[in-house]
Parts: C-alpha cells; sequence; structure tokens
C-alpha cells in the first residue's frame, strides 16, 4: 500500500521520453515496476537477489560531457534509485525497421541462446559492454568480466563469449548522447525543484543528506541497495520513508591523499575497487571476484561496510590494510565528525556504533608502503558472483627478517567481520620463518570458533583460516600454486600454463 507520506514523482528516460510514473510506493522495486507498470516482461526474475543475472538492464548517467552504461540487477535495486537516469531494457533494442541490435543479432548468430530466459539479462550485459567500448575490439578476458553476473544453464557459455566478440564486426548502432544528455539535465533541474521530505528522499549535497538524517532518524538508509534490496525480496521488508545517499555529490568521489585515500561512502564499488587496484594491483582478482559485475555497479563500498554483515567481503581486506571510517551527523548548525578503526565500528550482528542520526561519511584506506606484504583470499562455491565461506586478508611489514607488524582481518568466522588479534601478536616481532607461520596457524585456527552453515562447517572454516595463512607464507618464498583458470587446452589429451 502506498505510503501515506507524500511520495515524488519517479522520471527517469526511456525511448526518446521522459517517463513519468506518479505514485511509486518507496519499497518497490525497479523490476516490479517495469514488470508491472510498464509491462516490459522481457525483463526476468529469476533468484530476485542479484545472483543470476536475468533481470539485468542498463542506466545511464552524466558523466561530464560522456553518458556513463551500468549494467545493474532490477530485481534488487529500489525503483526511485533511478530517478533522473535513462534506461535501457531489452524491448529498447530493437531498431525502428525491425532490426537487431548488434548485441542481439550477435546472439543469434552465434547460437547464444537455449531455453530464453536468461537470454535477455545477457544481451543487455552485451549491450552496456557495446556502449561503453565503443567499437574497440573485445578480449575473451573482457567478455567473461562484462558477463560476470550472468548465468546460463542451458548453453554452456562459450557460443555467449563468442557473441560477445562478434558483436563488434556488425554495423554500429549509435545512441545520440548529445540530445540524452540534455535531457538528463533537464530531470536533474526537475528534481532539484521537489520536495526533500517525501516517502523516497535522495538529497544531492551532504549537508542535505546530514539535515534529512537528523529529521528522519527512522528512515531506512540506502546507498546501492544490493543488501537492502535482499530484505524487500526475501524478507518481504515494507519501509516507510528512504533515505538514498547515492546522489550526494560530496560522498560520490574518491580523494587521493598522500598517504591515503578516501572513499565517499556513495561510491560504487566498482569505482572503488578501481581505486584500491590502482595502488595496489594483486588486489585485481579480489575485486573481480567480489560480486558480479552488476552487484558492483549498483553497489557501494559505504553500503557494504555500514551493513557489517559478517560475510561481506570489503571488511576483511579493509582491516588489513588499516582502514577507518568517518561518522557525521548534523549538531546544531554545524556538521561534527568522529573517525574510528572500522573493526571498531561493529558491536554485533549487523550493529553498529553509529548514532540514529549519523551517516557513515567516507572509508579512509592508508597507501601500500615498500615494506607491505599483503594478500587477501576468498574462498566459495564458485569462482565468481558467490558469498565467501571465509575471506582472509593478511597484511604484514616486514624488514630485517623479522614481522615489524601484522594486520589480519577475517571475514565468515565470527558475528562481525573481525581482527586477528591473537595472530597478530603472534607473528609481530617474530622471524620471518616456517617456525612462525606454523606456530601462526595454529593460533589462527584456535582464535575463532565459527558456525556451520550451507555454506561450510564450523571445522571446515577454521582449517581453511590456517591453510590461507599458510598459502601466503608459500606464495612469499615464491612458489608458484595450480591455477585451474590458466590451464589452456593444446591437443585431445593434454594442457598446458
Amino acid at each position: 500500500m502506498l505510503n501515506a507520506m507524500n511520495t515524488k514523482p519517479l522520471r527517469f528516460f526511456r525511448r526518446g521520453e521522459i517517463v513519468t510514473l506518479p505514485a511509486v510506493d518507496p519499497s518497490r522495486t525497479l523490476l516490479e515496476v517495469l514488470r508491472e507498470d510498464l509491462h516490459c516482461t522481457g525483463t526476468k526474475e529469476g533468484c530476485g537477489e542479484g545472483d543470476c543475472g536475468a533481470c539485468t538492464v542498463i542506466l545511464g548517467e552524466a558523466d561530464g560531457d560522456r553518458v556513463k552504461y551500468s549494467a545493474v540487477n532490477s530485481c534488487i535495486r529500489l525503483a526511485h534509485s533511478v530517478d533522473g537516469m535513462a534506461l535501457w531494457t531489452v524491448e529498447d533494442l530493437t531498431q525502428a525497421d525491425g532490426s537487431l541490435h548488434p548485441a542481439q543479432q550477435a546472439m543469434v548468430d552465434c547460437h547464444g541462446s537455449q531455453c530464453g530466459f536468461c537470454t535477455p539479462g545477457f544481451v543487455m550485459s552485451l549491450f552496456g559492454l557495446y556502449q561503453t567500448t565503443q567499437g574497440e575490439a573485445i578480449s575473451r578476458e573482457q567478455a567473461q568480466a562484462a558477463l560476470s553476473g550472468n548465468l546460463c544453464r542451458c548453453t554452456g557459455y562459450r557460443p555467449i563469449l563468442d557473441a560477445v566478440q562478434a558483436m563488434q564486426a556488425l554495423p554500429r548502432v549509435q545512441v545520440f548522447e548529445t540530445e540524452l544528455l540534455l535531457n538528463l539535465e533537464l530531470l536533474a533541474q526537475i528534481s532539484r525543484g521537489l520536495q526533500a521530505d517525501s516517502a523516497y528522499m535522495s538529497p544531492r549535497s551532504l549537508a542535505d543528506l546530514l539535515a534529512l538524517r537528523a529529521r528522519h532518524p527512522d528512515a531506512q538508509l540506502v546507498a546501492g541497495c544490493t543488501d537492502v534490496g535482499l530484505w524487500v525480496t526475501k524478507q518481504h521488508q515494507q519501509f516507510a520513508k528512504v533515505l538514498d545517499l547515492t546522489q550526494v555529490a560530496e560522498l560520490r568521489r574518491v580523494d587521493d591523499y598522500p598517504h591515503h585515500i578516501a572513499i565517499g561512502a556513495a561510491v560504487t564499488l566498482t569505482k572503488a575497487f578501481a581505486a584500491l587496484v590502482a595502488d595496489r594491483p594483486h588486489l585485481t582478482e579480489f575485486a573481480h571476484r567480489f560480486a558480479g559485475l552488476p552487484v558492483r555497479n549498483s553497489g557501494t563500498l559505504g553500503g557494504n561496510v555500514a551493513n557489517g554483515s559478517p560475510i561481506g567481503d570489503s571488511m576483511p581486506l579493509l582491516i588489513a590494510l588499516g582502514a577507518s571510517v568517518v561518522l557525521m551527523r548534523q549538531s546544531g548548525r554545524k556538521l561534527a565528525h568522529r573517525e574510528l578503526a572500522l573493526e571498531d565500528l561493529y558491536t554485533g550482528y549487523r550493529t553498529n556504533v553509529m548514532a540514529k542520526d549519523e551517516v557513515l561519511a567516507w572509508i579512509k584506506v592508508p597507501k601500500a608502503t615498500p615494506a607491505e606484504r599483503s594478500r587477501v583470499y576468498k574462498i566459495s562455491k564458485r569462482f565468481e558472483d558467490d558469498i565467501s565461506a571465509v575471506c582472509l586478508a593478511v597484511n604484514l611489514q616486514i624488514a630485517n627478517g623479522r614481522v615489524q607488524k601484522a594486520s589480519i582481518g577475517a571475514g565468515g568466522v565470527a558475528a562481525t567481520p573481525a581482527r586477528a588479534r591473537k595472530t597478530e601478536a603472534a607473528l609481530t616481532g617474530k622471524p620471518w620463518n616456517q617456525t612462525t607461520i606454523d606456530h601462526a596457524m595454529s593460533v589462527l585456527r584456535q582464535e575463532f570458533a565459527p558456525i556451520s552453515d550451507m555454506r561450510a562447517s564450523g571445522a571446515y572454516r577454521s582449517a581453511v583460516l590456517g591453510n590461507l595463512l599458510k598459502r601466503f607464507w608459500l606464495e612469499a618464498q615464491g612458489t608458484v600454486l595450480t591455477d585451474l583458470r590458466q590451464l589452456a587446452p593444446t591437443g585431445k589429451n593434454e594442457v598446458t600454463t
């Protein structure tokens, strides 16, 4: 039932015109609006949790003088969060003369569809990559990365990957971005004139965000919706008021300082991990494995940290890197802030120290130093687009053959993302050798008492913790571990690395 509080109209640009929906409940998902209100049934509901990609759509936002295209899961995206954006569904790709878009035609030519249920989502991921690459050649690795959020249970992926690469050879189809940017600016002007205190609030400045938080401390705060969306689709929660911080200009930035980077709470996971990888290139694989691309395009680092799930993958890494969080609130006519270590944010399962009128504004991450040796490991049943059973991040400062400093973050082993302080103590000041590692492995396996659940048993998790520390040691000694993803077939009965 529609919230009694004023609900501002939802407006977005689609098919060359501004679409206006006057009364959309703040808890409704974009997928519900597309299928039930606009009858766009090409966008499918598969899992309802951002896991299969059948509901993938493309969002467009102004990014300077260009348009940024992002594939997102519409099943866990709140509808009002796309206000002021451009939207494409699979129905929008066919040309005026009835011809297929290259993303569609390539799927036909390469036999990339079988039952067809997942196909619209794959096509939209192809379309997003098509717009982003602007005719450049696409490697197999790029194709796999673009489809990391899409699952197919019929064809296997080889013909779909073929289609990704084949679409670039077809005649180009252009999006008229100049016209699109003008319409996006028009939508932005309309939005600025709307009442701020509505059922779904989406402020554009930090001052407005904190003022609204002070007035509406009971509003559900969202920053990407990839967790909150699950509360709607799986737990059937409804929210009387929603406060969305993803359009706050100050919080959409990554600021580079001499000794740290500051990542705003509204920065997407895609952009946040790009900043972390720029400083620590070895995090590239972990960034890819964190989640499928549509989840990373929609979710934010601030949302992941504030939500505090014990199996959230960013927190163990950030704890190991020595990250801190900046909390802000309105205090009278001034803005007040406080900073604390990330691990000190949490008090229990999905609970934290934030006051009702406080907002997590920034995550500050120290930059890598020459003495640093850091790695992060994710153990999950699928390589990508899956939740961890165990996540371990290790960061050691080693000099003169001794461990000068140790910082270790662990996920999936306690009620909160945790710091392995006993294991850190077992390493700090000790010689960097096998004896030290063997002892630290034993300490790490006993430091936590993980539960058994659908992902892994507690005993498995404890054993894996120690094994991952051993892996860190072996890699530090130059051991090259077998990686099945690097094996390539060379003949009928042989493989090579």
